[in-house]
């Protein structure tokens, strides 16, 4: 389904945000991501992404109060929609599927979670 597939980088920023339950705003998805992926992000790839994501109706998106700490700046707080947790779910049993696709002995290493 087109507008729909999402990027590796994309499934990322959507997990991050769900994990954060209502903290989710640039700076705290950045550093949440390279915590948890061992890798760098630099904080226009948020933007860009979370934008995007926006665009596909898979982020929502709302203001948060104002900050003197912030300069009187609001952060802009996201959540992940209906629309992007169905598309997450896709991407889950797509990813599950193929992974049972795999004969037994496939592998010469040992997976350990």
């Amino acid at each position: 389904m087109k507008g729909t597939h999402l990027g590796e980088f994309e499934e990322l920023i959507l997990l991050t945000v769900a994990a954060l339950q209502g903290q989710a705003y640039g700076l705290a998805i950045k550093k949440e991501l390279e915590e948890q992926s061992g890798r760098k992000v630099t904080i226009s790839a948020v933007h860009t992404a979370c934008n995007r994501l926006e665009g596909k109706g898979f982020l929502t998106a709302a203001f948060g109060d104002k900050s003197e700490k912030r300069g009187g700046k609001r952060k802009k707080m996201y959540t992940v929609s209906l629309k992007g947790q169905q598309a997450l779910l896709d991407t889950q049993h797509l990813r599950q599927r193929l992974w049972l696709r795999i004969p037994p002995g496939t592998f010469q290493i040992e997976w350990s979670w």
